[in-house]
């Protein structure tokens, strides 16, 4: 079994339960909901035209903005609760609009029989329309099942623990068997789930319980992988796992965090999975259980931090100052520090730490071809080339790139926006002309890339820090355990540990691992 394999399929029954649990729970919400709903719209069609308006414009708005909203909504709630209320609102439309259709589908000169032997509205409606229109409503929730489950793995960027996790971290660290691991299984699951209804529906047509127990049969199939995460784990089996138990009065004067939990956070990029799982395996030396939520947006992750949702992540200076603190000028690397964490914590009770010491900052890149065919040394020389830019989509929406469009006269550039896992390639190539590159990402030097000159210092420092949570900073052990990461991974550090993963196709703990070795040799 490969590596790939081994560290995957440790953490698959978390990751398959938290899908399933996410899936089957809105689409029994979705029909609690919808079916009363499409019983009173069938009877009244005053309220039909709103409800199914309603429903469908939920539907038109995009899975993963849905699922975004719900954080803000919620008080900026993480994990299984937005997810849940997306996806459950997501469920609705094909099942209300198909109860709809089946109740009024129904012959009416049944109901007329139906009356004519004197049955109550409800009495019809148990006996007589529900089960016809049955086969119709059940069709629905086929519908829906496929949509839900497809939607799901959406829910990574929310904290949300499912099978996108495969997807989103193998997109960002290029590694394509994660990718199609993912996506294999979530289709696999989705395709079950659609036969398992399909019994159901036969049921419901065909009067037969045999049907019925099928799909009863499979279902109890699809749940049975997801019950081993009651399976007590062994040690060092991954994130989210940790010792139990009363441990021997000298063991816990080792372990100062013995017995505590703690959720590490980290955002959708390689060098944030490669950080957190630094830090997991640091407090788990310590006698930690830790669990993680990885790829969340920048405000996601910051507000998952100041309501306690995750305990600590690593962010940096620049982003805070412009994305969080909305600062329009950038400052002096040591005076933005100070402002930062003056406003972390007067603000939002989040203690910054301290800095690891290395900085990731955002600078234009080229290839070594359109470098010298353009002259291009400063990014002052890219006005009124005919070059294009590309860059992740959280970048053209933040002051900085506002500010150096408007400093050096960019406004002719073309913007192309492009997930990071692929600009590298793509300005390689001469695809696009520029990308804004991360500074400590390995395939700058792996592919000559050319960085050009910012003499107006238009761009912010990115000093990376560790933020922890107003809960965990009350905590004396926490911190003086992640004091020992202050100032130990230099920017050349950093810039390896991503390569092993962006260039060498390792893997993330593999990575993880090996900077670890690196910071903390004497406890190897």
């Amino acid at each position: 079994m490969n590596g790939f394999l081994a560290e995957e399929l440790a953490v698959f029954p978390a990751n398959y339960a938290g899908h399933l649990k996410l899936a089957l729970g809105a689409l029994l919400t979705g029909l609690v909901i919808s079916i009363p709903a499409g019983i009173l719209a069938a009877r009244q069609r005053h309220f039909a035209g709103p409800a199914l308006a309603t429903a469908s414009i939920v539907q038109t708005i995009p899975g993963i903005a849905l699922l975004a909203l719900m954080v803000p909504l919620m008080g900026g709630m993480i994990g299984f609760w937005p997810a849940f209320a997306a996806l459950s609102l997501y469920s609705i439309l094909p099942m209300l609009r198909n109860t709809i259709v089946g109740l009024r589908g129904v012959d009416s000169d049944v109901r007329e029989a139906a009356l004519a032997v004197g049955m109550t509205a409800r009495q019809r409606l148990k006996e007589i329309d529900l089960p016809l229109a049955a086969p119709v409503i059940v069709a629905g929730l086929r519908t829906a099942s496929a949509w839900v489950v497809g939607t799901a793995t959406l829910s990574t960027p929310v904290g949300a623990r499912s099978l996108g996790n495969y997807i989103f971290q193998g997109l960002q660290t290029r590694n394509w068997t994660a990718v199609l691991f993912g996506c294999l299984v979530s289709a696999a699951l989705a395709l079950a789930l659609d036969q398992i209804i399909a019994q159901f529906e036969k049921s419901a047509r065909d009067r037969k319980r045999s049907h019925a127990l099928a799909g009863m049969a499979g279902l109890v199939l699809i749940i049975l992988p997801a019950l081993s995460i009651f399976i007590p784990a062994g040690a060092g089996a991954g994130a989210g796992t940790g010792s139990s138990g009363a441990a021997p009065a000298e063991v816990a004067a080792s372990q100062p965090l013995q017995g505590q939990t703690f959720t590490v956070g980290s955002k959708a990029f390689t060098e944030q999975y490669i950080l957190a799982d630094l830090i997991r395996r640091k407090l788990e030396a310590e006698g930690a259980r830790v669990q993680t939520r990885e790829g969340l947006g920048t405000t996601v992750a910051f507000d998952a931090l100041a309501n306690d949702s995750i305990d600590i992540y690593v962010d940096y200076t620049g982003t805070v100052w412009a994305s969080l603190m909305k600062q329009d000028e950038p400052a002096q690397r040591s005076d933005m520090y100070a402002q930062v964490t003056a406003w972390l914590l007067d603000q939002r009770g989040v203690l910054a730490l301290g800095k690891l010491g290395f900085e990731n900052a955002y600078a234009f890149a080229t290839s070594p071809e359109t470098a010298a065919r353009y002259n291009l040394e400063t990014i002052g020389d890219v006005a009124g080339k005919p070059l294009s830019i590309a860059s992740d989509p959280e970048f053209f929406g933040r002051p900085e790139w506002t500010r150096t469009r408007d400093a050096y006269g960019l406004q002719n550039l073309s913007i192309r926006s492009m997930d990071s896992a692929f600009m590298y390639d793509a300005v390689r190539r001469g695809e696009v002309g520029l990308i804004t590159a991360y500074t400590t990402d390995g395939r700058i030097d792996a592919y000559d890339l050319v960085l050009l000159d910012d003499p107006r210092a238009v761009l912010p420092p990115y000093d990376a820090f560790l933020l922890v949570s107003p809960q965990g900073r009350e905590n004396t052990a926490l911190l003086n355990v992640l004091e020992s990461l202050e100032g130990k991974i230099s920017t050349e550090l950093m810039r390896q540990a991503n390569s092993r993963v962006d260039l060498e196709r390792g893997s993330v703990a593999e990575a993880g691992a090996w900077l670890y070795e690196q910071v903390f040799p004497q406890e190897e």
